[in-house]
């Protein structure tokens, strides 16, 4: 298939007439990793992509560690995510969700879905992490903003409301969620596939979120969810990266995007038809960036990329048609 065409065989939202389901996969880790080296020094590819070796891809994306599969948005240049999806668990991934048959109407900007959302506070013994009523009330407005296409984005038709704040001092929890999550999440966890639950701790170092995708439900329930940095909510604090996004980019996952640079260059990319292809994830707000022959400059500004912050405005339509499927298919 020419790269120049994202066309991957998916009906189209009038013959989706809605669905989801969940199997187990972990899906956005938020890893901020920036951009690696551009071929010619300005952040643009002047030939073609060459495909990419099995070989390769497992050099470059190694299978995640945790139960299932994962993505990540990371905070520091060079940093490598352990989870990243490869190529054949992205095609594993999309598999599943063309597999499920839709026996409902999926969510849109006329139907909008509204997802309850529970919101677990970890923090220190000392109080470090535990965050007000009124920055948790900012961090779900900032994720309907970006949901409805209020920064300038597509309206994707999915809206978030507050349910319930739960909040646990621990010292062990706070720095070490990734080694307890099985645990903290069994203890934790509230409602079915279709409630979001946000957990709120401090994060590995470079790390700045990760998620689970829907696919990834029925074998997991208990691990599904969205864990965020607690320095990355609305004026936390960590540096380029505390306007809320990271929220944001994880229930993007959540719902079943995977990252724009997912596949570099070559077909399918990230499933996504009007989402150019990328390279690799984009670090800062580089403007005008190019990193592949195919037509289309890079979707820097895309809630899926690990641009800064202030650089991240959008979700596409066809973003927002994924999620609706996906939404159909696992979570409905």
């Amino acid at each position: 298939m020419d790269n120049g065409e994202k066309r991957h065989g998916r009906p189209s939202m009038g013959v989706w007439s809605g669905l989801i389901v969940g199997a187990a996969a972990l899906a956005g880790v938020v890893v901020l990793s920036a951009a690696q080296t551009p071929q010619d020094g300005q952040g643009r590819r002047d030939g073609p992509a060459a495909p990419r070796t099995a070989a390769a891809a497992a050099e470059v994306c190694e299978p995640g560690q945790n139960p299932g599969h994962s993505a990540a948005r990371l905070a520091e240049p060079g940093a490598h995510d352990p989870s990243a999806l490869t190529p054949a668990e992205a095609a594993e991934l999309d598999q599943m969700l063309r597999r499920v048959p839709l026996h409902q109407s999926a969510p849109s900007a006329q139907q909008p879905q509204t997802i309850p959302v529970v919101v677990h506070v970890i923090s220190s013994r000392t109080g470090t992490g535990d965050l007000g009523q009124a920055t948790i009330d900012e961090q779900i407005a900032v994720m309907n903003k970006g949901f409805s296409g209020g920064y300038g984005g597509a309206d994707t038709g999915f809206r978030f409301e507050l349910r319930e704040v739960t909040r646990t001092r621990n010292d062990t929890w706070f720095s070490g969620f990734p080694q307890r999550e099985d645990t903290i999440k069994g203890q934790l966890r509230k409602g079915g596939p279709e409630t979001l639950n946000l957990y709120i701790v401090n994060m590995d170092d470079g790390v700045l979120g990760r998620s689970t995708f829907p696919q990834n439900y029925a074998d997991a329930p208990d691990r599904d969810g969205v864990v965020i940095d607690y320095r990355t909510v609305p004026g936390g604090g960590r540096e380029k990266f505390d306007l809320g996004y990271t929220a944001t980019h994880e229930t993007g996952h959540w719902l079943g995007l995977f990252h724009t640079f997912q596949n570099g260059c070559d077909s399918p990319g990230d499933y996504v038809d009007d989402t150019p292809y990328e390279r690799e994830q984009s670090a800062g707000c580089p403007e005008g960036r190019d990193t592949c022959s195919s037509a289309g400059e890079d979707p820097i500004h895309n809630f899926m990329n690990y641009s800064d912050d202030a650089c991240l405005r959008e979700f596409t339509e066809g973003q927002a048609q994924r999620m609706a499927q996906s939404w159909a298919a696992f979570r409905a």
